[in-house]
């Protein structure tokens, strides 16, 4: 990377909804925190949106079922957690006053999600990685007298590894991967911790008694390539290069594919709300593969009774086409976003900001052909330019 590159910059919120909670409740943060539906004691129906560092040391996590969540860590008298049903207009209110402070930068910015944000300082500190640096200390302070949240901050020459970057010293973390220091960062780490690897493809690799980063890339592209295919091949490689996008932008893309159910009756089971929509993701993902593109933007939908429709979306570092990629995407975003207490009428889930894959020339126009399509009966199609 020559210094004529971006300086990129991931801003994530730290366990952003738990610490929302916990400012508006004023609750003690080290007491493990869980939001999601009732737990009724242990016996309740449903999902955790999300919870704490503190319930986390349980082994507690965002989209486990609500009972497990409580055997892990019940409330008291039997344990010593605090469940709550959640708010996601207090979440939203939170969110905007950062994003504010975050915007006030200046220059290319993406929301990527509700908690997390994509900054493209390379004019605001004249390409100068110290005065970037720099920046982000202010930013963290500012974020925390506006709203008393802490936020960690990743820079780095592209979107992925300033995403890394963000989780190298969370909570309230700092972390700068300068150009150049990709190679060194990567000896030693797992496959995994690279955003857009699944369990299905580290297992592959796995299996041929490859464990780390940097042992895939030392194998080069043509071996990598008969193990797992030459489109990831060719992705590792990139990452490992710097290579991959340093793009920042609003996500506005026109291009997209998408599929919704409608239920006969208004849905007050999460958990089967739930897995429509994963079943969704799978043939939006099967549809994406036959036209031969990757997407790098997941939208869940959602209406409830009374035609209320809300989305909420959240965008990955790259474009993918990994079905586990999508469908854990589309979990949190759903876990999340629930709006608890109101029949579910519709789910539905989009790919957005289409791409053709770097290995396979394909025109968009494909999608001219699918446009007018829908599916009869129950499910409803949405499927193609939008």
């Amino acid at each position: 990377m020559d210094e004529g590159g971006k300086i990129l910059v991931h801003c994530d919120l730290d366990a952003f909804y738990a610490a929302v909670e916990t400012l508006h409740r004023g609750l003690d943060p080290s007491v493990p925190l869980i939001i999601g539906a009732d737990p009724n004691s242990g016996r309740g129906r449903g999902i955790v949106s999300t919870c704490n560092y503190a319930a986390r040391a349980f082994g507690v996590r965002s989209a486990m079922p609500i009972s497990e969540a409580w055997r892990r860590c019940p409330a008291a008298p039997v344990g010593p957690a605090t469940y709550v049903r959640g708010s996601h207009r207090l979440y939203a209110r939170a969110s905007r006053r950062v994003m504010t402070v975050l915007r006030a930068v200046g220059g290319p910015f993406e929301q990527a999600s509700i908690d997390e944000a994509y900054l493209d300082v390379t004019e605001a500190t004249g390409a100068d990685w110290d005065k970037a640096l720099a920046l982000c200390e202010g930013l963290q302070r500012e974020i925390v007298d506006a709203t008393g949240l802490t936020a960690s901050f990743g820079l780095g020459p592209t979107r992925l590894l300033a995403k890394m970057s963000s989780e190298e010293q969370k909570p309230q973390g700092l972390f700068r991967l300068m150009p150049g220091d990709a190679s060194a960062f990567f000896e030693g780490r797992s496959l995994r911790e690279i955003p857009g690897i699944g369990p299905a493809t580290a297992t592959t690799m796995q299996e041929w008694g490859v464990q780390t980063v940097d042992e895939a890339y030392g194998l080069g592209e043509l071996a990598l390539a008969r193990m797992v295919g030459p489109r990831f091949a060719a992705w590792l490689m990139a990452v490992v290069e710097e290579r991959t996008s340093d793009d920042v932008s609003v996500l506005r893309s026109r291009k997209s594919i998408g599929k919704e159910t409608t239920f006969e009756r208004d849905q007050h089971d999460e958990e089967q709300v739930l897995e429509h929509l994963l079943t969704l993701v799978e043939r939006v993902m099967e549809r994406a593969s036959e036209l031969g593109v990757v997407g790098r933007l997941g939208e869940v939908k959602l209406r409830y009774k009374g035609f209320d429709t809300r989305t909420h979306r959240r965008s990955i570092p790259v474009a993918m086409d990994d079905p586990s990629v999508f469908k854990s995407l589309a979990t949190r975003l759903f876990a999340t976003s629930l709006e608890r207490e109101r029949p579910v009428r519709l789910v539905g889930f989009r790919l957005g900001d289409l791409e053709d894959p770097p290995t396979r020339q394909v025109t968009l126009e494909r999608f001219k052909a699918s446009s007018s399509e829908s599916v009869h009966g129950r499910e409803d199609g949405s499927e193609g330019l939008e």
